[in-house]
């Protein structure tokens, strides 16, 4: 069986994050979408995407093809559904299509498809704010997926540990000197990693491949650190994509970064409004602001976005791809990609000086820019136009 993973109507809730990716490659628990797909299938999978995404993301088509809705996490008992289809037959649960069997060509309409209803209850992801809101419940997920019939790695006698039946340490990974509490929930600590002196990690806690949490942090769960990020300060309920940093003093609470972000030292969000109320936050779809359903909300960040020392940013921020903020006061709550400034007023930051930024970045991780990440941020700049000043 050939296994897609679509974008459906949720990826433009998604934005800024599925500018530069599909809704499948959104980090969410310990894995991408995609990786807790790919692992539970035994295979691996296509995208169906928006165009300009595909040449980075392609498609794959066979005679038998499976659909899956790439907002939806796996669960045995899903995957299990999903086989179970047949031909011309989708899976449904509270009016989400989760995935749908076609044969051959793709222009099929599938709303007179058989519908089948899934048995159990479906966690997806519908909005931004889902990321760090559902992430405890994907990252206990993942947590049992890794570590089944495995052993972890001994914690070094340096720590001091709290439910250490729910610690795993991966080979290659350097804790020492912490305090792990797993009371609350799990800890992963992945392939590689390294989690400083002095560091107090409350879970839910993930910490992927090759990242680092630096010296003296302070870190709540459910929180998610990507590979090769570098976290530092004080974290809460936050998930980081990959290759992010916030590498010194500040508060990040209820926040979402995705790749390749810099947060500069002692830069704090608010992630609680000072009279208590629902957080709204911007959407792309309507152009509006949104209800959250939530108290505590913090900052939205695209991919490389980067903000200077001491900035402040306002509970229910959205930062779009390739924003550069800095100086004094609050920023606007919404900051379209590609803006050069702070509360000040903000200017166009140029396509070409933000390639070169983004080359530059990822040559020090030694990753190039291809000419389809290049075109992707240009289509982000292109989009973002109507909302930014000249």
């Amino acid at each position: 069986m050939n296994y897609i993973l679509y974008d459906g109507p949720e990826r433009e809730d998604l934005l800024p994050f599925t500018f530069t990716r599909p809704v499948a490659d959104i980090r969410i628990g310990i894995l991408t979408i995609r990786e807790k797909w790919e692992k539970m299938l035994g295979k691996k999978t296509s995208t169906k995407t928006e165009e300009y995404l595909s040449g980075k993301w392609p498609l794959e088509v066979k005679e038998e093809n499976i659909f899956i809705n790439s907002s939806v996490i796996p669960t045995e008992e899903l995957i299990r559904e999903i086989n179970a289809l047949q031909a011309n037959e989708k899976l449904i649960r509270d009016d989400k299509v989760v995935a749908y069997f076609q044969e051959g060509t793709l222009d099929k309409d599938i709303s007179g498809f058989d519908s089948k209803k899934a048995s159990n209850a479906v966690l997806s992801i519908s909005n931004t704010w889902d990321i760090f809101s559902k992430n405890g419940e994907a990252l206990n997920l993942d947590f049992a997926l890794l570590t089944r019939d495995r052993k972890s790695k001994d914690i070094d006698g340096s720590n001091f540990v709290k439910s250490a039946e729910n610690i795993f340490i991966e080979e290659g990974a350097v804790v020492e000197n912490c305090s792990l509490n797993a009371s609350s929930g799990p800890i992963y600590i992945g392939k590689n990693a390294t989690v400083m002196e002095g560091s107090l990690i409350r879970g839910p806690f993930a910490i992927c491949e090759n990242a680092t949490v630096k010296l003296g942090a302070k870190i709540y769960g459910p929180t998610t650190i990507g590979p090769y990020c570098k976290v530092g300060g004080e974290i809460n309920n936050s998930v980081f994509f990959q290759n992010s940093n916030k590498g010194h003093d500040g508060y990040l609470g209820n926040t979402v970064l995705g790749e390749w972000c810099n947060i500069g030292a002692d830069s704090n969000n608010s992630n609680l409004k000072n009279n208590y109320a629902e957080v709204r936050i911007w959407n792309y779809r309507t152009e509006n602001f949104a209800k959250t359903g939530l108290q505590f909300c913090g900052l939205i960040m695209g991919d490389h976005s980067k903000c200077g020392i001491n900035t402040m940013f306002n509970t229910g921020t959205v930062v779009g791809v390739s924003a550069n903020i800095f100086g004094s006061g609050f920023p606007r709550n919404f900051i379209p990609g590609f803006s050069w400034g702070g509360s000040a007023g903000t200017t166009t930051y140029k396509l070409e000086k933000a390639l070169e930024t983004a080359e530059l970045v990822m040559q020090r991780r030694n990753i190039d820019l291809t000419q389809d990440d290049r075109d992707i941020l240009k289509y982000a700049f292109d989009y973002s136009a109507k909302w930014r000043r000249a």
